[in-house]
């Protein structure tokens, strides 16, 4: 027994440091990939804070905010449509209990006058537009502005003709996959390889057991972009206890395991960008960009935006 500790353990010393200065100095082992486009500002479901969710009002504001990243969800409707929405049955959006694609475009409903905004509970947005946008609608008004594009179900039908949408308006490089499923995702990656992918959930989970292994630095990151959420933020619906105490327990534990700067600082070394969402208040922008965040998701872009002007003006202060 004691021969086998005296081997294993410098080897297993040695492994540590390996690890450790290989999460440090990644470019030794990986090519280093340069950012596909820089973010700091993304809108989420187009900025469904300030104007109602997905509608072209709310997108057109959060442009106005010079917003570096739109994000959507996407649905079919039955004549074969992309359109964008976040929810496949319309009850919440409209109050109209059918699914997007048992209807054709022209018969969508309005939305709702206000909104729940669903990472502020208890505010609500409001808008004069209330219509559904098409994909191709958006692609065409904001030609060069980066998207991110989640598509929640497998469907190929969906998955090729947003593919389609993204060639033929000259894209791709600039509209990101997301899903929170491997599977989708895999077909997604597929039907149109040129679109960089952002990590699904099994994927981050996975990322995350390699850092602590300390297996990363020496696997392959196919992923462009890392959307990552703070836990503290997270609420009843992803902390579901009926105790307040044990949601802010799971909240504390899951933000130690996952908001590791090194983790971080390897990634955006790897070439993946590191976005925290779904961020409303300035003390969690901070708390953000603080972790060295590339940039935040939220649905009130006038708010981060000026605490992000806020902070340009800060930085030549402080370099004097």
């Amino acid at each position: 027994m004691i021969p086998l500790l005296y081997l294993a353990l410098p080897t297993l010393g040695s492994y540590v440091l390996l690890s450790m200065f290989f999460l440090r100095r990644p470019h030794l082992l990986h090519t280093p990939r340069a950012p596909a486009f820089p973010i700091r500002l993304a809108a989420h479901r187009g900025g469904s804070g300030e104007r109602l969710e997905n509608t072209m009002e709310a997108i057109e504001n959060s442009m106005a905010q010079r917003a570096d990243l739109l994000e959507f969800d996407c649905q079919l409707t039955r004549d074969g449509v992309v359109v964008v929405s976040h929810d496949k049955n319309l009850s919440r959006q409209s109050g109209l209990n059918k699914d997007v694609d048992t209807l054709d475009f022209e018969e969508l409903p309005l939305y709702k006058e206000e909104l729940e905004i669903y990472f502020s509970p208890g505010h609500f947005a409001h808008g004069s537009d209330r219509h559904m946008i098409r994909l191709e609608d958006v692609f065409q008004k904001f030609p060069r502005t980066p998207m991110i594009v989640e598509i929640k179900e497998k469907n190929e039908e969906l998955i090729h003709k947003v593919t389609n949408l993204a060639r033929r308006f000259d894209r791709s490089e600039i509209t990101i996959w997301a899903s929170e499923k491997n599977s989708v995702m895999k077909r997604c990656k597929a039907a149109n390889p040129e679109m960089p992918m952002s990590f699904t959930i099994w994927r981050s989970i996975w990322i995350l057991l390699l850092y602590y292994l300390g297996l990363l630095p020496f696997v392959s990151i196919p992923e462009r972009f890392f959307f990552c959420f703070l836990p503290t933020i997270i609420n009843r619906t992803y902390f579901p206890f009926s105790c307040g105490c044990f949601n802010k327990l799971s909240a504390l534990v899951t933000k130690w395991v996952i908001m590791r700067k090194s983790l971080i600082r390897h990634l955006q070394d790897r070439g993946v960008q590191v976005l925290f969402w779904c961020l409303n208040e300035e003390s969690y922008f901070e708390e953000a960009f603080s972790l060295g965040a590339n940039g935040v998701m939220t649905d009130y872009p006038t708010a981060l935006r000026h605490y992000l002007d806020k902070q340009e003006l800060k930085a030549p202060a402080s370099s004097h």
